[in-house]
């Protein structure tokens, strides 16, 4: 993203969030892996922490979720937590660990794509 001339304000862990950072931004990305049974139970791992994050209001917001073999629903279970925080969920994906090098490729080019860099 940012060779793309995106700005990043901060990365951390949701359990630690930086409060300035995510003040400053126009897009938080939130990310988790798949927490559950093989295939049964799926859910974002840390939901109660991301439940926890500040308010969004007025950011958008992009989400993805890391999995083995099946991310079921975790990924909509992610984006309604974050819409639940009042941002605007532009899109997310579902990363196949075996996969990460082009799924992430693949997500930020999709965000590049359908989300304009504010000057």
């Amino acid at each position: 993203l940012q060779q793309e001339g995106w700005s990043i304000t901060g990365v951390c862990p949701v359990r630690k969030p930086e409060m300035a950072a995510i003040q400053d931004a126009d897009l938080v990305i939130v990310g988790t892996w798949v927490h559950g049974l093989f295939v049964v139970g799926q859910a974002p791992w840390g939901i109660g922490a991301i439940n926890a994050l500040p308010a969004l209001r007025g950011k958008l917001a992009a989400t993805y979720c890391t999995f083995a073999l099946n991310p079921a629903k975790t990924l909509d279970k992610l984006d309604k937590a974050v819409s639940y925080l009042g941002a605007e969920v532009v899109g997310g994906v579902a990363l196949h660990r075996s996969q990460l090098p082009a799924h992430t490729e693949e997500f930020a080019a999709r965000l590049v794509a359908n989300v304009p860099v504010r000057a």
